[in-house]
């Protein structure tokens, strides 16, 4: 109940847990022997305390479907729990499980199609090998690597940057609900009422790799969250990973120049576990079985589909990952120009093609 008080975060928790052992005796000195200390910032604390009522903070989480789990309880994210760090509680939507091995994938929010499709094949890959799935719940690569995840019928976690009494961003309440149908679970190292704010992002992104073996890129800006998720994974051990992407798109910029560093360029989950022995061990000595580069996912470019109207293959010959406004495909394709928004209308029904904001096209990758 200490960390329901306004300002007490897992930094202050902590303090008050190294100060008097556990969280149970810093109750105890703070609400039944607040003259024992003549700290200001405790009897802040001792004066506030009194103020709560504990019962209907139990209650309120209750409601939500909220509950806590601390280092010392199974459940608790196992190595999370082995970082000097950890945040002293957890809370929780879902149900909890015994210990799993898990691997996070991140990325840009402004994800191109070929991002979100790489993402989702990679997600559903990792998945199917029943590896958790850890990201952010964020729009672009993160919705994209949960959804993956589904699709593998495997567990995918969400690591919130605010508290479980919101949802942000507010479309994803529907994937929310998928994941914890899916024996997933909603993660939150702040109290349910704290909202989403831009600097809770990157504590946010700490508990990410903390929760994971490794960290996987898939697309990003040279400066972005993604990055900095990486930074955190450095600093506590963990292998990071990218997947390269087209050199003349912004998004690729993170992970390409990752790759420049050092970080091992993946095609799919067997460059990943070629690093982490971890996700093979005591799964037995026969061979691993043949998966599908992320990189060779269709893109719409399979002219041996008969489907296809000759005005159709002259506009896919034009598109590309780069984003092509209708005036150049009109200019260009060699078709009658009334006969433009008609094929591409036809593309995207097909699922061969994407529409961007501005009338901008690209090719649609799918998995």
């Amino acid at each position: 109940m200490i960390h329901s008080i306004q300002g007490i975060g897992s930094g202050k928790l902590r303090r008050l847990i190294a100060r008097f052992g556990n969280a149970c005796t810093a109750w105890h000195h703070l609400v039944e022997e607040p003259g024992s200390t003549e700290d200001p910032w405790l009897l802040q604390i001792s004066q506030k305390l009194k103020e709560l009522d504990s019962s209907e903070v139990e209650e309120r989480l209750h409601a939500q479907g909220i509950n806590i789990v601390i280092p010392e309880e199974d459940g608790y994210p196992e190595l999370l729990r082995q970082l000097a760090d950890a945040p002293p509680l957890l809370y929780y939507k879902g149900q909890l499980s015994p210990s799993k091995e898990s691997l996070a994938i991140v990325g840009a929010r402004k994800a191109t199609p070929y991002g979100r499709a790489a993402a989702e094949a990679l997600a559903k890959e990792i998945a199917e090998e029943r590896i958790v799935v850890v990201s952010g719940l964020a729009r672009g690569i993160d919705t994209a690597a949960h959804r993956g995840a589904l699709a593998g019928q495997g567990i995918t976690w969400a690591v919130m940057g605010c508290g479980l009494s919101f949802m942000y961003p507010p479309e994803n309440q529907k994937l929310s609900e998928e994941i914890m149908a899916n024996q997933g679970l909603l993660w939150s190292e702040f109290a349910p009422e704290t909202p989403p704010e831009p600097q809770f992002f990157p504590a946010r992104n700490r508990l990410i790799s903390g929760m994971s073996r490794g960290v996987v890129v898939v697309e990003a800006a040279l400066k972005s969250g993604a990055l900095i998720t990486v930074d955190f994974a450095l600093e506590q051990g963990r292998e990071v990973f990218a997947v390269p992407g087209p050199i003349f798109s912004q998004m690729s910029r993170g992970p390409n120049h990752l790759i420049r560093q050092g970080a091992k360029l993946i095609e799919g989950f067997q460059d990943i576990c070629s690093e982490i022995p971890a996700f093979t061990e005591g799964r037995g000595s026969s061979t691993p079985k043949e998966t599908n580069s992320i990189m060779s996912t269709n893109n719409g470019q399979d002219k041996k589909k008969p489907q296809l109207s000759s005005e159709q293959e002259k506009v896919l010959e034009m598109l590309s990952d780069l984003p092509c406004h209708i005036d150049q495909i009109t200019l260009n394709a060699k078709i009658a120009p009334e006969l433009i928004p008609l094929v591409l209308l036809e593309l995207q029904l097909a699922g061969r093609i994407e529409q961007l904001p501005g009338q901008l096209y690209v090719l649609a990758y799918k998995s």
